[in-house]
């Protein structure tokens, strides 16, 4: 389907025969003339024919170019089918643990072993995408919180962001509560408090680092709303060689505050996950797209294709033409003045 945004911009095509109406003509003046007794060596003015068929050609050209600058000014758009979108409405936070600790290389991804981080990357970015719907912001922690991505639709960005984030980015310690601080005062900002507030806080530790306590976070969450849901991440048991030469069983995740992140999110409404490796994350991730279904498909939207530039083209294009006729016409009537100008100064 074809439109116009702005049609009322229509009402400018009788504009210059309104001007031409009521503004009073150019008075003529007096010019310099040349005295000459016949016109017999001036063939561009002894053939007024060929002069006014050129000047109603270029008067023509004149009015198409205007008729579509005016078009161009009412910006005429291609509007598409009509496609339905989910929109949820719901603000979801991430906040993902960067500290030194997350570099424990005991999760595998295939045959390989990698560290926390990258399998937290691998199953977070699919989760991200499949929020389609969903306005997704990102925090990345350790010793500091910063707000990497703000609340956004654009699911790429979001995953493009977390894939470029590395160990140790924020520091090396851990600051869960100024984690959750942050979020809740980026979707406080937001102003937007009515809907659904979800926090996916992901960490290996406890709080080591930052100026507000976990629990206290809590509560100001608790006051907008914001749900959240706590992931400790780490496996319970590798071995290591020990310094008898054979090996040993240790817990990797000794640090994990469990109690601190189970009271977090029972205080605001949401759940703790224990995530023990890549497998057990992803059953995570996916129990939290149960929990926070992805909205279905219930906005009308229709894609609009601006195409003002075509009239504008054509417009500055004609234009050209008009002022590339101006000048050939110009050199034309000079050469012919100055040749008949040659002939009568030749005659008399």
């Amino acid at each position: 389907m074809w439109s116009l945004a702005w049609p009322w911009m229509l009402l400018a095509l009788p504009l210059p025969l309104l001007v031409r109406k009521l503004l009073p003509p150019v008075s003529g003046a007096q010019e310099a003339g040349l005295r000459v007794p016949s016109l017999s060596g001036f063939s561009v003015l002894a053939d007024r024919s060929e002069v006014e068929q050129l000047l109603n050609w270029r008067f023509w050209l004149a009015v198409i170019a205007w008729l579509l600058l005016v078009l161009a000014a009412a910006r005429p758009e291609r509007i598409g089918d009509e496609l339905d979108v989910p929109v949820s409405g719901r603000n979801l936070m991430l906040a993902v643990d960067l500290s030194g600790s997350m570099d424990a290389k005991d999760f595998e991804l295939g045959s390989r072993k990698v560290d926390r981080l990258t399998a937290t990357k691998a199953v977070a970015s699919d989760f991200i995408m499949r929020r389609e719907g969903d306005r997704i912001g990102l925090i990345l922690f350790g010793e500091r919180a910063y707000l990497q991505v703000p609340l956004t639709l654009d699911r790429e960005t979001v995953n493009v962001l977390l894939m470029e984030a590395f160990i140790g980015l924020a520091g090396e310690k851990t600051a869960i509560g100024d984690a959750i601080t942050l979020a809740v005062k980026r979707i406080h900002d937001q102003g937007d408090v009515g809907g659904d507030q979800v926090l996916i806080l992901l960490t290996d530790g406890a709080n080591t680092a930052g100026a507000v306590d976990p629990l206290k976070a809590a509560e100001l969450a608790q006051q907008i709303g914001l749900r959240i849901y706590t992931i400790g991440i780490g496996a319970e048991s590798i071995s290591v060689p020990s310094i008898t030469g054979g090996m040993r069983r240790v817990n990797p995740s000794a640090d994990l505050d469990e109690e601190t992140l189970t009271t977090i999110a029972e205080q605001t409404g949401g759940r703790y996950f224990r995530a023990r490796d890549t497998a057990s994350l992803q059953d995570i991730y996916r129990l939290l797209d149960e929990m926070e279904p992805v909205a279905e498909p219930e906005a009308g939207f229709r894609p609009v294709t601006a195409l003002f530039y075509w009239p504008l083209g054509g417009a500055v294009v004609l234009a050209m033409l008009m002022a590339l006729a101006n000048l050939l016409a110009g050199w034309r009537v000079a050469r012919e003045l100055k040749r008949g100008y040659g002939a009568v100064r030749d005659a008399g």
